[in-house]
């Protein structure tokens, strides 16, 4: 019997002190998420590009940030390694992954700054012309503890 209480009393000790061990040894904790897309702007046409970013894509990402769909957004002009590297960075700032699932308001803030899906897409069609997307990757902040 007196065996049988100390198992339950040790079964009983690793359910409540075992959460909040695995809780402590991570030595970080999950912070905003970031979408980056690489570009390569065709030649001759990073002037052209540049002005769709000042004026369009700024006007929906500053409409985004207002609606408090993103937290930021930032455009980097990076040093192609190679050919096929992408010479202009866009990165957009969203809180958590839960935000990326908001695309209805996602939607309506885009409607109301570029227009309804068809012109949304042929501007992207367009925008061709002038810069290739390479690929976009997300990328998950880890804040170290």
């Amino acid at each position: 019997m007196k065996r049988h209480s100390l198992l339950v009393a040790s079964l009983l000790m690793l359910a409540i002190l075992g959460p909040a061990t695995a809780q402590e040894a991570r030595p970080y904790k999950e912070g905003p998420v970031r979408e980056v897309t690489f570009v390569r702007i065709k030649p001759g046409q990073f002037n052209n590009y540049m002005k769709f970013l000042d004026g369009p894509y700024k006007a929906n990402m500053e409409a985004m940030k207002k609606a408090g769909l993103i937290t930021g957004y930032t455009v980097y002009r990076a040093q192609p390694r190679t050919p096929q590297d992408a010479d202009l960075v866009l990165a957009v700032t969203f809180a958590n992954m839960a935000a990326l699932d908001r695309s209805d308001e996602t939607d309506a803030v885009m409607a109301k700054t570029m227009g309804s899906m068809d012109q949304r897409e042929k501007g992207a069609m367009d925008r061709e012309s002038m810069r290739e997307i390479l690929g976009t990757q997300l990328l998950r902040e880890l804040d170290l503890k």
